[in-house]
């Protein structure tokens, strides 16, 4: 019991941490781990348990959900869809190693774009880095790596719709429901997988629900350069700790 307590709870941070910034798998995943799961099983269990959440965070925030620049929203949502698959069928077919070593360059790297597109441009959206397709190739990659493995999918989305001329508050909802969207895929092949264990699934996925409600009623009232310097800090702060100790 004290063990399912302590995934709901590590469910609940992770949900509120997706909605504002990403990042929630590497609470669930060392959580998972920890309770005596494999690596492999243990990221198949924390997709599934995240999807409800993700959906429910979209859904709550959906009226902040926007293209980017000239790439409309539906397109992004295809994409997102596509790679999902792709990386679910590749996770599993293949280790998941090479990528989890990949994961801390990946954050580190998502965190200083998305510090540089929000605190050092001249303006909000004075100039847009990232073009429709080079968003759109940025997105199908994401996709990829989000089905495979899924760590900081929400600070590389957020740094690409950041680059793309995004606002922070329209990138932070649309990540929710293009992480949602895109792990839907993954988690239609996870749930017959017989490393999935159900029942952390299902406590996991409880404090994740809750969670992104919390961070969809942020997103929605806090102030702007607040969230910025929130996703920046949890970038920071999710880099050390991968670096430090890798999942």
């Amino acid at each position: 019991m004290t063990s399912y307590l302590l995934l709901i709870a590590a469910g609940l941070w992770a949900g509120t941490q997706n909605a504002l910034a990403g990042g929630g798998s590497f609470v669930t995943l060392p959580a998972l781990i920890v309770s005596g799961m494999s690596p492999l099983a243990a990221n198949i269990t924390s997709t599934v348990a995240l999807f409800p959440g993700q959906l429910t965070t979209g859904y709550a925030s959906r009226k902040f959900v926007t293209g980017a620049g000239k790439l409309p929203f539906w397109a992004l949502l295809v994409l997102s869809l596509i790679g999902g698959a792709v990386g679910g069928l590749l996770l599993l077919n293949t280790p998941s190693n090479f990528f989890a070593r990949l994961v801390p360059w990946l954050v580190l790297f998502a965190t200083v774009v998305f510090a540089w597109g929000s605190f050092f441009r001249k303006s909000e959206g004075a100039t847009v880095h990232l073009g429709p397709l080079r968003t759109a190739i940025a997105q199908f990659a994401i996709a990829i790596y989000g089905g495979y493995f899924g760590g900081g999918i929400g600070f590389l989305m957020m740094a690409a719709l950041s680059m793309a001329g995004v606002p922070t508050r329209n990138a932070a909802a649309s990540k929710n429901v293009l992480a949602g969207i895109m792990n839907a895929a993954a988690v239609a092949l996870f749930v017959m997988s017989p490393d999935l264990h159900w029942r952390s699934a299902v406590a996991l996925g409880c404090g994740a629900i809750v969670g992104g409600l919390v961070g969809a009623w942020a997103i929605k009232r806090i102030n702007e350069r607040v969230l910025r310097m929130i996703v920046v800090c949890i970038g920071v702060a999710l880099t050390i700790g991968l670096f430090v100790r890798p999942v």
